[in-house]
């Protein structure tokens, strides 16, 4: 899984190499920038700090793009006219899009800094929370912790006896396959004959039946290891890689008061370039400027328009393919290449944090096989009273997404309440409210994040990421990072570079 997320090119490390440099006169350039997504508010920040004149039109009525939290009080209406209103408590709220940032995507993590941006530790792996699989241990979630310890336990213990017998001899040395034993010891927990077995040893690392306590009757009970047939035809082993692709490793952050802050941030520093509810319908070019037609959301029906010498483009692909666009076949090709993924996000609010209270579950994310595939607990206001908004399903292409994406908003609710339950009973006693947020019908993404194929890359990415006469595109689709705010940093920051470049050279 891993090597094809690299292949597509969502495993790649960020290629930040510090703060841009707009060096030069741009000789009163003007740029229009469209989009203010994380992409346009970058270059709108660059593009102003080195002199341009900028403009950004945005289709929506806040700037941010993808870069988004819903907080009690807001409103969306998704594509086919269902609207929903935000009721969650104060403090609380729902990341629809990304919701986490690896420790290594330096530009976006540069920016918060630059801007302000409070960050805390974003709780991707927690052992105590749940491997579930409807179809194994009677619909009983296992602790990852649990799961685990026992795979690692019994793989180590059949490499044990491979190398006990000397079957390895060929591939190890001597000195190596003694080092190897002991190394095999201590990383699957194995006793003196290198085997596997349930223990107080063992429990150090799976968990007790009964913890260590105090006072009479404190005596700890050891935990029952988990057969390795059972973990194997269990299929729960498939959740271990979740935590261990590089970009899931510790430590990955959030804002404070949700991934919003970010796009709020910036708007903070560039919100006055920016006009709202405009909705791009003509991108034309000639010689010696830019001339993009746009349509006022809140006024149907009039149209305007407005030019510059040279346009930064970040609309999605998704919605650009549909737009009349003047620019040539190979760019035209390539952003007809791209489809975008299906995701669907639910945010369910709860009368307390039950998932601390009762199963000491402090952050972290549990998997299962159910249409939902992902519980994802806060990593805030930890072992606190009061109410807590989980992510309640987190799909990601596949039949899930899509059938997800085909039902009503509280529909959508209702599935994720019922498969909740499988492995949260307290779910319907505890319920409050909720949100849902499906990409596929999100008017002003038409899909969660450009899903290149291999293909796809080799025959069109560069002609993508051209500049092309005076427009060049920018945002996660131009990147190998996609599907994340880096992608969409870098992007823009490296269309940006080589635009200024052709203006100060004239």
């Amino acid at each position: 899984m891993y090597q094809a997320m690299t292949s597509l090119g969502y495993a790649a490390e960020s290629g930040y190499k510090g703060r841009i440099r707009l060096e030069g006169d741009p000789k009163g350039a003007s740029v229009l920038v469209l989009g203010a997504g994380l992409a346009g508010l970058a270059a709108a920040l660059e593009l102003r700090q080195a002199g341009y004149k900028v403009t950004v039109l945005e289709f929506n009525n806040r700037a941010g793009g993808r870069n988004w939290s819903l907080r009690g009080g807001d409103s969306y209406t998704e594509l086919g006219g269902a609207t929903q209103k935000c009721e969650f408590d104060a403090g609380l709220y729902l990341n629809p899009g990304p919701w986490r940032i690896p420790y290594h995507h330096n530009g976006l993590l540069d920016y918060c800094r630059r801007l302000g941006v409070t960050l805390e530790p974003f709780q991707q792996l927690n052992h105590n929370a749940y491997l579930h699989s409807a179809k194994a241990f009677g619909g009983q979630p296992r602790r990852i912790r649990e799961i685990k310890t026992d795979f690692q336990g019994h793989t180590s213990e059949l490499l044990a006896k491979v190398v006990q017998k000397g079957q390895l001899d060929e591939l190890v040395t001597k000195e190596d396959r003694e080092v190897l034993l002991e190394s095999l010891r201590w990383w699957g927990v194995l006793d003196r004959n290198y085997a596997y077995k349930a223990g107080l040893i063992t429990s150090e690392f799976r968990g007790y039946e009964r913890d260590p306590g105090g006072g009479l009757g404190a005596e700890p009970v050891a935990g029952e290891v988990i057969g390795l047939s059972d973990i194997l035809q269990s299929r729960l082993w498939r959740g271990l890689s979740s935590f261990a692709a590089y970009e899931f490793q510790t430590t990955m952050f959030q804002p404070v008061g949700g991934m919003g802050r970010i796009g709020e941030a910036f708007t903070r520093e560039v919100g006055d370039l920016i006009t709202y509810n405009a909705r791009v319908t003509r991108i034309a070019q000639g010689e010696k400027s830019v001339t993009v037609t746009y349509q006022d959301t809140t006024a149907p029906g009039a149209t305007h328009q407005v030019s510059a010498d040279w346009c930064v483009c970040t609309i999605p692909l998704s919605i650009l393919s549909q737009i009349d666009v003047q620019v040539g076949d190979p760019m035209l090709a390539a952003i007809a290449a791209v489809p975008y993924a299906s995701s669907v996000k639910i945010g369910l609010q709860f009368k307390r944090r039950f998932w601390e209270e009762d199963e000491q579950i402090f952050g972290g994310i549990s998997y299962t096989d159910l249409p939902i595939r992902q519980i994802s607990y806060p990593s805030n206001d930890f072992n606190t009273t009061g109410k807590g908004v989980l992510l309640g399903c987190y799909t990601w292409n596949g039949a899930n997404s899509y059938e997800l994406t085909s039902m009503s908003p509280q529909q959508r609710i209702e599935r994720a309440l019922d498969c909740g339950m499988q492995i949260h009973p307290q779910y319907r006693r505890e319920f409050e409210t909720g949100i849902s947020v499906a990409w596929h019908r999100s008017p002003f993404t038409l899909g969660c994040a450009g899903d290149w194929t291999e293909d796809a890359r080799r025959q069109h990415y560069d002609n993508l990421c051209q500049i092309d006469g005076r427009i060049v595109l920018a945002g996660e689709h131009a990147s190998y990072i996609p599907a994340w705010q880096e992608g969409a940093i870098l992007s823009a920051l490296d269309a940006i570079g080589r635009l200024h470049k052709r203006v100060v050279q004239g």
